[in-house]
């Protein structure tokens, strides 16, 4: 399904169509009169004393051709409950036969700005579909025309639409099979987006083995396929400022290598690579947007794979920080991607902050269940920087404790580290625990465990199923909020 919003047409005859007129949440249709023909609002007015005004939206027949729907706004209604009704509101009107609809955004009645660009908005989020691999798809073109003097502003426009891009494009390939988006396409894939502005620079195993990247290079040696690094640099800023960096696990699926993983369920793990796909859609829409910032995102793309060439548990892989580390479960991985990409960035770009988001534990959904990704830090600023982006578009983290207390549950006898907690217990935090360790020059960090988040099988407010998006907005409203 299609869903295109107009916002340069001036519709004429506006009586004659489907309208979407936003009212306060009584349905006081008065000061929607000057929106309607008379005889529309007399009939409106008849029927909606049939109706039940609890409900956030009416939707009243004149014909079969014509329809006219009220959105019930509250006198102090958010922004995210504003794209929630527009989320519902896509809900109910995608199964109408009706395919052209006008939203009259002169009827708005909140005090807030841009109200009717929030409502499609997070309609738009809502309408999401990965239907690639279907042969029958869903064609249905639906329009709605934006008329009124509360249109979005051209900037705001573009702002909306980078945001939606970039989540999409992550929901697009966190939702790609295994086979399809391996390591080696996946890369390809980054390098296309020099065509936003983004600079791209991919780094093999070739590369890799030269600049010593082997906590990385070790997950990826029983794949047929390639193991990578890319980077992707924005520069919105004119001068030399330090960028922000976003650094994600990209394990394009999962076995648990050698230390393998039950069958049940393990087609879920096509969906390990949603930390990278989070990173890469961030960087998307910003530069979209062209937002007036620095940044740069780090990914580290392997296929975690049984073979003759494996990794063995009690294996002892040198970093590229030059801190070794004993492999004690090949399921263990993403920390061990993320270790030698955390040290990287921190080296060559020396970053204001740091954000990694991985699909790290499945501890994490037993402490968070899919309400809060979990969220560890070495930095207060930043920690409370990300709960109050997160607060306000919905996607919230919660902070988790991180102490040197925990650090003997990963210290290894034969090593610096091992990659497990042996002992049991504490496995999101032992996880953050051990990345903390290739944080070498005490740059402000954070960690957003996000396996809980990335995926749901029976959808949320705006997502209809499937992958999620989860943090692209986050960090995208961090970043206008606190550094833009």
């Amino acid at each position: 399904m299609s869903i295109q919003i107009n916002y340069k047409i001036n519709p004429k005859n506006i009586s004659q169509r489907n309208l979407i007129l936003f009212s306060n949440e009584k349905f006081d249709l008065k000061p929607l009169k000057k929106h309607m023909s008379s005889s529309d609002y007399n009939f409106v007015s008849d029927l909606i004393k049939t109706k039940n005004l609890k409900q956030k939206i009416l939707i009243f027949d004149l014909s079969s051709r014509k329809k006219i729907i009220l959105i019930a706004l509250k006198q102090n209604i958010s922004y995210s409950s504003v794209e929630k009704l527009g989320a519902k509101f896509y809900d109910l009107f995608k199964d109408l036969k009706q395919t052209q609809y006008i939203l009259d955004s002169d009827s708005e009645t909140s005090k807030l700005k841009n109200l009717t660009g929030y409502f499609l908005h997070g309609l738009k989020l809502k309408s999401y579909i990965f239907d690639k691999y279907k042969s029958k798809k869903n064609r249905k073109n639906i329009s709605i025309i934006v008329s009124g003097k509360n249109k979005p502003s051209v900037k705001d426009q573009i702002r909306f639409k980078a945001i939606e891009d970039g989540t999409f494009y992550t929901r697009d390939l966190v939702s790609e099979p295994g086979n399809i988006l391996h390591p080696d396409e996946y890369a390809k894939r980054l390098k296309s987006l020099s065509k936003d502005g983004l600079k791209i620079t991919v780094y093999d195993e070739k590369k890799l083995k030269k600049m010593g990247m082997n906590t990385l290079l070790g997950v990826g040696q029983g794949s047929v396929r390639g193991s990578y690094l890319v980077t992707m640099e924005w520069s919105g800023l004119k001068d030399k400022s330090k960028p922000l960096a976003f650094v994600g696990k990209g394990v394009c699926f999962d076995t648990g290598g050698i230390s393998l993983k039950p069958a049940k369920f393990m087609e879920d793990m096509t969906y390990d690579m949603a930390g990278s796909a989070v990173v890469v859609g961030l960087m998307k829409s910003l530069a979209i947007r062209k937002a007036k910032v620095n940044a740069v995102g780090v990914v580290g793309l392997v296929e975690n794979m049984p073979g003759g060439n494996a990794q063995r548990p009690g294996d002892i892989v040198k970093s590229y920080s030059g801190k070794t580390v004993e492999i004690l479960n090949t399921d263990a991985e993403g920390r061990l991607v993320l270790a030698d990409a955390l040290t990287y960035t921190e080296k060559k770009f020396n970053p204001k902050f740091i954000v990694d988001l991985a699909t790290l534990t499945g501890a994490i959904i037993v402490s968070l269940g899919s309400e809060y990704a979990g969220l560890f830090s070495n930095d207060d600023k930043l920690s409370k920087q990300l709960i109050h982006a997160g607060e306000n578009v919905e996607e919230k983290v919660w902070r988790m404790p991180l102490n040197k207390n925990f650090d003997k549950l990963i210290d290894s006898k034969n090593a610096d580290m091992q990659n497990i907690n042996y002992v049991g217990g504490a496995g999101s935090t032992t996880a953050a625990q051990f990345l903390q360790r290739f944080i070498l020059n005490k740059t402000p960090w954070a960690h957003l465990d996000i396996a809980g988040m990335a995926f749901s099988k029976y959808g949320g407010a705006l997502n209809s199923g499937g992958a999620t998006g989860y943090g692209v907005r986050l960090l995208n409203k961090l970043i206008e909020d606190k550094y833009e």
